[in-house]
């Protein structure tokens, strides 16, 4: 049941940072929103690791945490492609990179999850590019 909660929230916070993306806001008002979000429900926010930009290579600038304060960070423009990736832990929000240099882990051994969603910044708001899990072809009520 935990587990299941712990997932539940973390996409719920998802939602919450790409209701946030819409021209003239800032990366940080994103990362703000899934803060709160999974803050208010006991979880910590990964502050270690953090969504980004996507153009013409993988990971580009800007970053989008997961965390900040609104109206701080990159403004967000028309055009604009982010990969808005909420990583949420059921302890504390610290992680480790282990020594093979690529797996990350929680410092206090507890559970995390993550889900993420490539988000096309629009004028009238945002369009999700990434293919959706369930494979309807709707969003979810975002």
């Amino acid at each position: 049941a935990a587990t299941k909660k712990l997932l539940k929230i973390t996409k719920e916070s998802l939602y919450e940072g790409i209701r946030a993306t819409k021209v003239g806001n800032r990366v940080e008002d994103i990362g703000n929103a899934v803060q709160v979000y999974c803050e208010a429900q006991g979880y910590g926010v990964v502050r270690e690791l953090c969504g980004h930009g996507l153009g013409r290579k993988m990971h580009e600038d800007p970053e989008v945490p997961n965390y900040g304060k609104r109206g701080r960070g990159k403004k967000l423009v028309n055009g604009m492609v982010i990969a808005i990736e909420p990583m949420i832990n059921m302890g504390k929000a610290h992680v480790k990179e282990l020594k093979d240099g690529w797996t990350v882990v929680t410092a206090d051994k507890s559970l995390t999850a993550q889900w993420e969603h490539m988000v096309l910044v629009t004028e009238t708001g945002f369009e999700l590019l990434s293919p959706w899990p369930e494979g309807t072809g709707t969003y979810p009520e975002i």
